[in-house]
């Protein structure tokens, strides 16, 4: 078996409910994959990419890999080629006939296409499909893919099946009919036995929190950064950085240089990876080194890697590389070395044993059969593009309550301001909560999300219910990362408070002896998008590059400066459209079709709202002290669980897509052992969390 085979099958096999013996993908679905790689020069990471984006353009991530499934991607991705190639053409045609030349008998003589006019029936003109000199309206075309919008017309749309998700006459999708209720899409640790729900409820919580992060901090002014204390943030990291590798390696302060220097002599540098360019994605001809004022007089150089088989860069990234600049126009990289990590959480053994008698839910029960930890993990959106009712959010929640959870970590945004609905204003209140006219979004996240934790929290009094806000919470009134907490009291929880706790973005904190640390940002994506590879380090699956560089960067965001927002996906349309023109409205097509006006098929006018950053605060996105136990990575792509540097690191998804259900996470923790050697000694002892706890990427 080939490279390319081999990686076509680690990758693909998930999707595949029919695999061979060993693992293998059926002949004819390798084929078909197989022939993509050819037919657009793309790699099997690229492939999956794609193929992930055309899931959640048909609705959902739980269709099947099949021959006729991989024959329609096939059409999907040749149609997309098409149209790119199409509007490509007519753009250099529309350039090229901007000017016609003009003809002899002034300036009211016509030209050669005015010949046409009433002698060929509909003949369009010049640049009637952009509306230059003709009408707006293009006819449809039947036999098109459809388009990656977020609605479609019924059930039946091409194509069908497995592919589309239940709706009801009106186009909607129906939550209640979703199919593949409580599967299990990725697992860790599958031997250890889901817990039963006890008779009653503990008698007390089993869970004690303890804030490692000063939340403090958080409630600064946003929008009054000062460049001056920017500056100083990121050139303070990068020498921050610089003394860790030096006390590390043992290194004297002759064994640094400056790379902007010309000098045939090796030295080490520390610095940051930028671009030369404000535009495009990072590629080698635009990677360039930033340096410290201190250390590399605040200069940029461009880096010549030709001397490195394997690499990983992004912008904002700290890196220490060794080489020289012979010539003064470039550094030239020999070796990367790599970053020191912070050192693994651990606790005394008689740590342990106090938050081991905590697993007991009464003090009479037997302590040889504690019952292990449940630990629900969801992200929003908590509901779907096209209505208000957060039946996902109260079916995690009625799951919470019939396991009798121990803690429910709910990471934002809970009222997206990306959502349609939200964002025309397209919703109704109570009258009895409040004065309709009056209404604010703290009222309506009141009567959705508190009432719903208040039942939570009557039916499970013990169960710890952790808020994490997200830069698209309407309700929030700040905006920028880092990010401070709810306002309690705002949040009109009644009794259901005392086990609410509202945290930053992002946060740190310990439950019981294990360590969890969490952020609403999508930072898997977002290194996804911006990253550069090459070599083996293709080779290593996407989320663990990810989660690899957030822990070697110690900071919740490596990236810098985040991901534009014109890069990002085009948020749902919102479907009224009060000011369609008249001329389209009354436009037709020939042969009897519906006309469709090219307004219709633009993108949203809408960017989505990209991650706002206030750099003067950076240092509070920072990892601190100790590597977490489990690491909370929010992100739209497939849910999945992965074990990096002794962390345990969590994607539990989207709990909700534009117009399916989504995943969650289910954690369920065991107590920690202690040999008797380690309690002779009495030193600290790591928790090992990956070992003794069972996570499952569950779908709503």
């Amino acid at each position: 078996m080939d490279d390319t085979t081999s990686e076509l099958t680690d990758r693909f096999e998930r999707y595949c409910s029919t695999t061979k013996s060993g693992n293998e993908l059926p002949p004819e679905i390798l084929g078909e994959l197989q022939t993509l790689l050819r037919l657009y020069s793309i790699s099997p990471e690229e492939l999956d990419f794609k193929w992930q984006a055309y899931n959640m353009k048909m609705g959902g991530e739980d269709n099947t890999l099949d021959l006729k499934t991989a024959r329609d991607f096939r059409k999907n991705l040749h149609d997309a080629l098409e149209r790119e190639s199409r509007s490509k053409a007519s753009a250099r045609s529309d350039t090229k006939r901007a000017a016609p030349t003009p003809r002899a008998g002034g300036k009211n003589a016509g030209h050669v296409f005015d010949m046409l006019d009433g002698l060929v029936p509909n003949t369009p003109r010049p640049g009637a499909l952009n509306g230059v000199n003709g009408s707006t309206v293009k006819r449809k075309s039947n036999f098109q893919t459809p388009a990656g919008k977020a609605s479609k017309n019924h059930e039946m749309s091409s194509p069908g099946g497995v592919f589309t998700p239940k709706t009801d006459i009106n186009g909607v999708f129906d939550f209640a009919s979703r199919d593949h209720i409580g599967d299990i899409t990725e697992q860790l640790n599958g031997h250890i036995p889901l817990p039963e729900a006890p008779d009653e409820p503990p008698a007390e919580a089993r869970i004690k929190l303890k804030a490692n992060t000063d939340m403090s901090k958080f409630s600064y002014k946003t929008m009054a950064m000062k460049l001056s204390e920017a500056s100083e943030v990121l050139d303070d990291r990068v020498d921050e950085f610089r003394q860790l590798i030096q006390e590390h390696l043992g290194l004297e302060d002759s064994d640094f240089g400056n790379p902007s220097y010309q000098s045939p002599s090796e030295i080490i540098v520390v610095g940051r990876i930028a671009s030369d360019s404000s535009e495009g994605k990072l590629n080698t001809a635009s990677l360039v080194l930033e340096g410290s004022r201190r250390w590399g007089s605040g200069r940029r150089v461009p880096l010549k890697l030709d001397g490195l088989t394997s690499y990983n860069f992004f912008p904002g990234q700290i890196v220490a590389l060794r080489g020289t600049n012979a010539t003064g126009d470039f550094f030239t990289v020999s070796e990367s070395i790599s970053l020191p990590l912070l050192a693994p959480a651990a606790s005394k053994p008689e740590e342990f044993d106090v938050y081991n008698s905590r697993y007991l839910d009464t003090p009479e029960s037997d302590p040889s059969n504690a019952r292990p930890l449940t630990i629900l993990i969801a992200s929003g959106p908590y509901t779907t593009d096209q209505n208000l009712d957060f039946a996902p959010l109260h079916t995690l929640l009625d799951n919470a309550a019939s396991s009798y959870a121990d803690a429910v970590v709910l990471v934002g945004p809970f009222l997206d301001a990306e959502h349609p609905l939200i964002r025309a204003g397209d919703f109704d209140i109570p009258p009895h909560m409040t004065n309709p006219d009056q209404a604010t979004m703290t009222d309506l996240f009141r009567h959705y999300i508190s009432s719903a934790l208040q039942s939570l929290a009557q039916r499970v009094p013990t169960c710890n219910i952790i808020l994490v806000p997200s830069l698209r919470d309407a309700h929030h009134r700040h905006g920028a990362f880092p990010q401070d907490k709810y306002v309690k009291k705002e949040l009109g929880l009644g009794a259901a408070g005392k086990m609410v706790q509202c945290v930053t973005n992002p946060m740190t904190l310990s439950m019981n002896e294990f360590m969890l640390a969490m952020s609403s940002l999508d930072v898997l994506d977002m290194l996804r998008r911006e990253e550069l590879v090459h070599g083996n380090a293709r080779a290593v699956n996407i989320y663990e590059r990810g989660a690899r560089n957030v822990i070697e960067q110690r900071s919740f965001l490596p990236l810098f400066p985040p991901t534009a927002r014109e890069t990002l996906p085009n948020v749902a349309p919102v479907e009224a459209k009060p000011f369609k023109s008249v001329k389209s409205e009354k436009s037709t097509a020939t042969d009897g079709e519906e006309a469709v006006a090219d307004d219709d098929q633009a993108p949203s006018p809408f960017l989505p709202l990209g991650t706002m950053l206030d750099t003067s605060f950076l240092k509070l996105g920072e990892i601190l002290n100790v590597r977490p136990d489990v690491l909370i990575t929010p992100s739209v792509l497939q849910g999945c669980i992965k074990v990096v540097e002794s962390v345990l690191v969590i994607n539990p998804g989207t709990l909700s897509k534009r117009r399916a259900a989504g995943t969650y996470a289910r954690m369920v923790i065991q107590p920690a052992s202690v040999t008797d050697e380690e309690r002779e000694k009495g030193v600290r002892v790591a928790h090992k969390l990956w070992e003794r706890a069972r996570v499952d990427i569950v779908r709503i």
